[in-house]
């Protein structure tokens, strides 16, 4: 017992010699305040700094984010957006100047920073007809061809890689196997991947990563299947738990290490929070299938309109796997009206989730459509959806919604490789998180979604910054 009271005073005595070696460096210091109010129609405004003064223990009236830096969790992968056939449709049917604009708007120097990059294998219900990249019953994948890309993803996947450059990190995922492969023999409306396609479905994988990679596009991973319990009126194909995780061990990981992928990170489940630590310690329960798992994928659409979504299903199967990364594989609103693109609900929709998923363990974040047209699409199953950026391709006019700005608050300003530090709030309206860079920079991201304007301190070890968080507004705090 005194070995134990000993190690936690000597712990305890090293965070807060860490904490005072913190402030011995900024203590006094200012910090940057990036800004964007509905009320006044600012968007990622630089509001000029506020300076650090010494303040003890806050009273509970006191509104306060305190954050400390001696508590660090994961790391961030990075945070990024689909490049979907309906993206890049949409991009190519764009004058040059505005396709440019779009570029240098996620991930130019001055953009939001994006560096992630996801795209559909196969169609999926944001692309303008049904596909796959194989004839009919070619069992062999001779004829496996990925023409259909070159027209339009694949050029502007490049465009994107062009911009990020060393930090590009893409994955794909497939909706459905062709339809011969499947129970169902249709692209569409669930089915599931026949027994004896598992091998030639996993060789299918790898045609498509050589296919990318031959054409200077390096994959970083990939996901199993998307929604994996969801029969769709679009591309889908339906996965137990434990089929998933026969295919991972027997066919797909396999594969991937006998043709030199063992580096690819490959991501179970790929669907909503609900599921995902029954899908995760089911999956994952068999050592052998694990070892070919790198990360758990997820989705949004369990109960978006609510903000009561099931976060704590993260942080529970964070703590089940330690050693698999989260990544928010998809989210978007549904149900695109023209009319409602300048809501700052759409922003505050992401601020809330993207917020409250970092703080439960996420370390890898990408966004749906970063492009859709003035229909929310092209879909071929009338499936319209909002993104964070609307192109009119009839006037070539680009909006920018509240998604884009909500979204940037925390892509452009923290970065790759970066931690996310201990971060908690003291008021339900106020959503709060933090993440050190590299370069030691503090970056805390404040959000209030009320109605109501909010005094608060931004409190780090006995040193507070005042902050004016006005109703529906979001602002990044840099230290």
């Amino acid at each position: 017992m005194k070995k134990l009271v000993v190690s936690c005073f000597a712990v305890g005595m090293i965070f807060n010699a860490n904490a005072q070696n913190y402030w011995k460096k900024n203590a006094g210091k200012t910090a940057r305040v990036i800004f964007t109010n509905s009320a006044t129609n600012e968007k990622m405004v630089d509001k000029g700094t506020v300076k650090f003064e010494k303040m003890d223990q806050p009273k509970e009236t006191d509104a306060c984010i305190f954050v400390d830096p001696d508590f660090k969790y994961q790391k961030l992968i990075g945070i990024g957006g689909a490049i979907t056939d309906a993206a890049a449709e949409t991009f190519y049917k764009l004058p040059k100047n505005k396709q440019k604009e779009i570029i240098d708007a996620y991930y130019g120097k001055n953009g939001l920073g994006y560096t992630v990059v996801r795209t559909n294998m196969n169609s999926c219900d944001f692309s303008s007809d049904s596909y796959t990249y194989v004839t009919e019953n070619d069992n062999s994948l001779k004829s496996f061809n990925v023409a259909h890309d070159e027209k339009f993803k694949i050029p502007m996947i490049k465009e994107a890689q062009k911009s990020i450059g060393k930090d590009f990190t893409f994955y794909f995922s497939p909706w459905s196997p062709p339809a011969w492969m499947k129970s169902n023999k249709n692209l569409l409306k669930g089915g599931r991947l026949e027994n004896q396609y598992y091998q030639t479905w996993a060789d299918y994988y790898v045609k498509f990563i050589k296919e990318y990679e031959k054409r200077g596009i390096n994959i970083w991973g990939l996901t199993i299947q998307n929604e994996p319990m969801a029969t769709q009126t679009w591309e889908s194909c339906i996965y137990t738990a434990e089929e998933e995780g026969e295919f991972l061990k027997k066919n797909l990981g396999p594969t991937l290490w006998k043709n030199g992928y063992k580096d690819k990170k490959v991501m179970i489940w790929d669907h909503n929070r609900d599921l995902i630590y029954q899908r995760a310690t089911t999956t994952l329960s068999d050592p052998e299938t694990s070892k070919y798992a790198s990360g758990i994928g997820y989705h949004w659409y369990e109960t978006w309109n609510n903000k009561t979504q099931l976060f704590d299903n993260l942080a529970e199967t964070q703590r089940a796997f330690p050693d698999k990364f989260l990544a928010f594989t998809e989210g978007c609103k549904e149900q695109f009206d023209m009319s409602k693109i300048y809501d700052v609900k759409l922003g505050e929709l992401y601020g809330r989730n993207m917020i409250n998923d970092f703080n439960k363990g996420t370390a890898l974040w990408t966004d749906w459509n970063v492009l859709l047209d003035e229909t929310g699409g092209p879909n071929h199953v009338g499936n319209f959806c909002f993104a964070p950026i609307i192109a009119d391709t009839k006037t070539g006019e680009v909006h920018y919604t509240y998604e884009y700005y909500y979204v940037g608050h925390v892509s452009k300003y923290i970065k790759p490789n970066a931690q996310r530090i201990g971060t908690s709030s003291n008021r339900i309206a106020l959503t709060s998180t933090t993440f050190m860079n590299e370069n030691g920079q503090l970056v805390t991201v404040v959000m209030n979604d009320s109605d109501n304007d909010i005094d608060t301190n931004l409190w780090i070890e006995g040193m507070s910054a005042k902050l004016s968080a006005p109703a529906h507004s979001i602002q990044t705090v840099i230290l």
